[in-house]
């Protein structure tokens, strides 16, 4: 059975984006990371949020561009929105609920990871109870603003158990279980 992940780049001071969606900090932190590389092949699908989907790209200008981490993972796409594109989007299938997004999500992934992307959806996925773990690629930069990794004003406290923790020359990677 599929499990449901949800992974980000983060700055030290808990960013994942900079103002306004910006992605371009993250470009000088992308590089070799043997975490990422296991990553890859265990995951079965992807469920994105669709600003992360229509969102700024590290990639930006490059044969990368617009692919999931930068085009070393192929595979099923499910983007939650209420606001699906007019015209079809090749290799994405767009859901309107959370509920139908994870189930089409966890059907695709087999006994893989369904890796979440972004803040909104994975916040929706721990709210519903269906977040398994969270991985942190912390990057050594202070962003200041943008997109939080998880943003809950007044909310209550999510506990985590360290699975692992991995130290790169770029980043430090945090593999966290849910507690239930």
């Amino acid at each position: 059975m599929s499990r449901m992940l949800y992974s980000a780049t983060m700055s030290l001071d808990g960013f994942i984006a900079g103002p306004g969606g910006d992605m371009s900090w993250l470009t000088e932190h992308v590089g070799p990371n043997p975490t990422v590389d296991t990553l890859i092949g265990e995951i079965g699908a992807l469920l994105v949020g669709n600003r992360t989907f229509r969102g700024d790209d590290p990639h930006k200008g490059t044969a990368k561009e617009g692919k999931p981490f930068g085009g070393g993972w192929t595979g099923p796409q499910f983007v939650l929105t209420h606001q699906p594109p007019a015209a079809p989007v090749p290799g994405i299938t767009f859901v309107g609920d959370l509920d139908s997004g994870v189930a089409a999500a966890k059907a695709a992934a087999g006994d893989k990871y369904v890796n979440v992307l972004g803040a909104d959806v994975a916040h929706q996925c721990l709210d519903a109870g269906v977040l398994d773990e969270v991985l942190v690629f912390v990057a050594p930069v202070l962003l200041g603003d943008g997109v939080r990794l998880f943003d809950r004003p007044g909310g209550a406290k999510v506990r985590l158990e360290p699975l692992s923790v991995t130290h790169t020359p770029r980043m430090t990677d945090l593999w966290l279980r849910v507690a239930r």
